[in-house]
């Protein structure tokens, strides 16, 4: 086995082997490990002392911010208050001031009374409580050996903490599926109690004993399971369902929830009352032994646990599943199911886990129907530009809120003063309009994530930061007019306000802080310790002179007015470094070809020309020579100089798509597991991995509505992309876009056939080998 030990931060704790119904479902008396017979009824105190010791010794190795212990049985109550305090008290003592401990107790209910609730608020666990739905569902399996029902018990037991002086105990509902119950009826008796969570699970069962299947259908399990689902959605969702939670968020490009579902390693490990530890106590419905590890909490650590062969395996991930499951595209969302439910006894190996589970093609019945019912609510960033734009100004505002809450207080006088008149500035309408445009500024995301790295690794806000911080609030107290004085400070002489332009007020090396205050449609930059009255009075639009360097705009129709913006001070994040300020007659040149590309793209792709429009607010030059994807937020362009007005379109529409692509994967997950597969692509014949496959995909895609010869092998790359197990729910929906947007478009986009424009090897290289257009 290789890779890293997984250490355990899940722990059942058996307190007592019997139980006081007789569920003919249950694992632990009905199945093929009959070794309850062995154990003793009650935890011993020495098994109780030498687990908290354990436990400490586990969560000290291994720095653990936090250990989960369930207490189990059998029925956990029939261990009594007194024994129960024990350990709680124990576990407690134990763990004090190395880690936090989270108790917890799955129980039958039917013994729960104030007393032990009283107990376990005094310890703070909380209590999971098993329940089959109504009455007709849960008497089919859960009842007292005589045949009585159980179901007022559970009942009387869910009541009890529900009253207010219980709820923050609740910790939810198990409830095991059965197919010959009424879905609907069962979902609509646990909803009606209100509960926090309710979990379904599948009743163990391995390809030697398989579950039920009345009907014969390979798929009832989940059939059953979709019908709950429908209910639940239909309903409004009253409660979080963990098994559906988890499908969705697997789906979504999220983890897995729970073990039985996807290929997060297992981090759990049980003690049994007489101390023996042992693996997941699911594995007795395989065969006799099955959990056993020779270990236990006298003689050995919990690490010897975790590096048994038999623990090891179900910590592998995608490599701990059969070879059918890793070439499966729902792997991701069922991870190869629970690990029991895959045993076979007469498989080729003799014997074994390798294979799927015995509920295979429910799991996968399951995750393609909940794929199917939430297709429609994927991230609206994917359907609409606008709603793309507005997920990135919600990211950028959350980043700098982020940043502010992180410092708590430390971030200096200028960030503190800063942050202040920002309320001030927000509080305006209007100069909430002009904040959200230079915080809309793709350069502002360069500082807040530089900032955000900074803190995290512990090195404080560089001054940098805090001055641009202040900067972005001037700025758009000049664009909203607010007579508001803000001071900023300033470098070698220069004050640079974002989406403006830069005041000189020295030479180079010269530092301070000036204070910038609106004044009719101009405003006023003076020396913070000069008199009042004095200083350099600036008109935004007023042409270049000695004190006043303003950021041009590029405005010549057809394209879109756009900054070129050679002065930001943070404009450098590309690979090349950014060029300084332009000559008056290079940045016109600018705005002219610009308009000879645009015009191009208008005609030739009129959509993605106007989506461009919308989404472009920043040119930036840089020198001749290839430009690698930058750091900053959408809508920035790098530029270096090109020949010709179908080059620049073509690079263009190349960045356009990639800048997208980019700016989409910032605010939602297409993939997930990236480099786990290699898929080869149609058109280059090399082996790459999925997010340069679909980033290659997607730009090619939009360049071959321009040129139709880019279109070559996208078709066969969508339909890799829509059966690779890393998409997403919102992956598919955008290459459902790109398969809408390309279809039919082949004679249109014939138009610039010719120009001298050839299609590369691949969509990361258009302009061939030496690159001068990117956006990122």
């Amino acid at each position: 086995m290789t890779g890293p030990l997984v250490p355990f931060r899940e722990f059942v704790l058996k307190v007592h082997s019997r139980c006081d119904l007789a569920c003919d479902h249950c694992y632990v008396y009905e199945h093929a490990d009959q070794s309850w017979l062995t154990r003793p009824k009650v935890i011993s105190d020495e098994a109780i002392s030498w687990t908290a010791r354990r436990l400490a010794e586990h969560a000290t190795t291994h720095a653990l911010p936090s250990v989960t212990v369930i207490l189990h049985g059998g029925e956990p109550l029939l261990a009594g208050p007194a024994r129960l305090r024990r350990v709680c008290e124990e576990l407690g003592s134990a763990l004090n001031g190395i880690a936090e401990l989270d108790l917890r107790i799955h129980t039958n209910g039917v013994q729960l009374s104030p007393r032990y609730l009283d107990l376990f608020d005094e310890f703070h666990v909380r209590v999971g409580i098993s329940l089959d739905g109504d009455r007709a569902a849960n008497d089919r399996h859960r009842r007292y050996a005589d045949g009585r029902s159980s179901h007022p018990m559970v009942l009387r037991a869910v009541d009890l903490l529900r009253e207010e002086r219980y709820r923050h105990l609740d910790l939810g509902l198990l409830c095991t599926v059965d197919i010959h119950n009424d879905p609907v009826a069962v979902h609509d008796a646990l909803a009606a109690l209100e509960p926090p969570l309710v979990d379904f699970l599948l009743p163990h069962a391995t390809w030697d004993e398989p579950p039920p299947r009345p009907d014969g259908s390979p798929t009832a399990y989940a059939a059953w399971l979709l019908t709950v689902f429908d209910r639940w959605t239909e309903q409004g969702r009253p409660m979080p369902v963990r098994m559906f939670a988890s499908v969705l968020s697997s789906l979504s490009g999220g983890p897995s929830l729970t073990e039985s579902l996807g290929l997060a390693p297992t981090d759990l490990v049980v003690i049994e009352t007489d101390g023996t530890l042992e693996q997941v106590d699911s594995l007795k419905s395989a065969y006799e032994g099955a959990a056993a590890t020779g270990f236990d909490v006298f003689r050995n650590t919990f690490d010897e646990v975790a590096a048994h062969p038999g623990v090891r395996a179900r910590q592998l991930g995608l490599a701990g599943v059969s070879e059918t499951c890793r070439r499966c595209p729902v792997v991701r969302s069922c991870g190869g199911g629970l690990y029991t439910h895959r045993y076979r006894s007469d498989d080729a190996s003799g014997g074994g886990f390798d294979n799927p589970s015995v509920y295979c093609d429910d799991l996968a019945a399951l995750i393609r129907g909940i794929e199917e019912r939430t297709a429609a609510t994927e991230s609206p960033a994917v359907r609409s530009p606008d709603a793309l734009l507005a997920a990135h100004q919600d990211l950028t505002r959350t980043l700098l809120a982020v940043v502010h809450d992180t410092l708590d207080g430390r971030g200096g006088a200028l960030w503190d003063d800063a942050w202040r008149l920002a309320a001030a500035v927000e509080a305006d309408a209007s100069g909430a309009d002009a904040l959200d445009a230079v915080l809309a500024h793709p350069y502002t995301r360069t500082w807040l994530v530089d900032a955000l790295a900074d803190l995290d690794a512990g090195r404080g806000l560089a001054e940098p930061a805090a001055e641009r911080l202040a900067a972005t609030v001037a700025a758009a107290a000049v664009r909203a007019r607010l007579d508001l004085p803000v001071p900023v400070a300033y470098r070698d002489g220069s004050l640079h306000l974002p989406t403006l332009g830069t005041v000189v007020l020295g030479g180079p090396g010269e530092r301070g802080t000036a204070v910038v205050r609106a004044t009719g449609h101009g405003f006023l930059v003076r020396l913070r310790d000069a008199a009042p009255g004095t200083g350099l009075r600036i008109m935004p639009d007023e042409p270049e002179g000695r004190h006043w360097l303003p950021v041009r705009v590029l405005r010549r129709a057809p394209a879109p007015a756009l900054l070129l913006d050679d002065l930001d001070p943070l404009r450098d994040c590309f690979e090349d470094p950014a060029a300084g300020r332009l000559p008056a007659d290079e940045a016109e040149a600018w705005a002219d070809r610009m308009a000879e590309a645009w015009a191009l793209l208008a005609d030739a792709v009129p959509d993605q020309a106007a989506e461009a429009a919308r989404t472009l607010t920043t040119l930036t030059p840089l020198p001749a020579g290839a430009a690698a994807p930058g750091h900053h937020g959408p809508g920035a362009l790098g530029a270096g100089p090109v020949t010709g007005a179908n080059e620049l379109a073509l690079g263009l529409l190349s960045g356009f798509r990639r800048a997208k692509l980019r700016a989409l994967g910032e605010v939602t997950d297409l993939y997930a597991l990236d480099g786990t597969w290699e898929h080869r692509t149609p058109w280059g014949n090399e082996h790459v991995t999925f997010s340069r496959l679909l980033a290659e995909t997607y730009e090619r895609a939009g360049l071959g509505l321009y040129d139709p010869r880019f279109l070559t092998g996208v078709p066969e790359a969508l339909e890799m992309i829509e059966n690779a197990a890393e998409v997403t729910v919102d992956g598919k929906q955008l290459i459902a876009a790109v398969r809408k947007e390309i279809s039919g478009t082949r004679s249109a986009a014939g138009k610039n056939r010719g120009k001298g424009l050839s299609p590369a090897g691949h969509g990361t290289n258009v302009l061939a080998s030496d690159r001068k257009v990117t956006f990122d």
